[in-house]
């Protein structure tokens, strides 16, 4: 009886009623080993099973596996063309001192490697989870 008070105390155990009927049903199969991780992380949360994949479910903060390989795929891809755009950093530089200016391409490599550094920001910002 004194753990029941407590839960009233700290938090419902229900989630609220809702004015909209919630009639829509997902149905989860698991295996023994998966199930004992979610009863586990569930006790450690102090809720129930179908409440902790709801909360999880509809936290903005949750990264996917999937979500976090196509970002970590996206670094991988500007990081080969960073390095193509740093070897024609190299390529301006050397005939910059040997012919004494600066080529007028030169323009499209820095608006390249603008685009690179934006995308390696976006990207780490998804990471990040902002």
């Amino acid at each position: 009886m004194a753990e029941q008070s407590e839960r009233r105390l700290f938090g419902r155990q229900r989630r609220a009623n809702s004015d909209v009927p919630r009639d829509r049903r997902y149905v989860v199969k698991v295996n023994a080993d998966e199930d004992a991780k979610l009863q586990a992380r569930a006790v450690v949360a102090g809720v129930t099973v179908p409440r902790l994949m709801f909360e999880a479910g509809m936290n903005a903060h949750v990264e996917t596996s999937t979500e976090r390989k196509q970002a970590l795929a996206e670094l991988f891809a500007v990081s080969r063309t960073l390095g193509t755009v740093a070897n024609n950093v190299n390529q301006l530089a050397r005939y910059a001192n040997t012919e004494g200016r600066f080529p007028d391409e030169a323009e499209a490599v820095v608006a390249e490697y603008r685009e690179l550094t934006a995308r390696i920001d976006e990207t780490i910002r998804r990471l990040a989870g902002a």
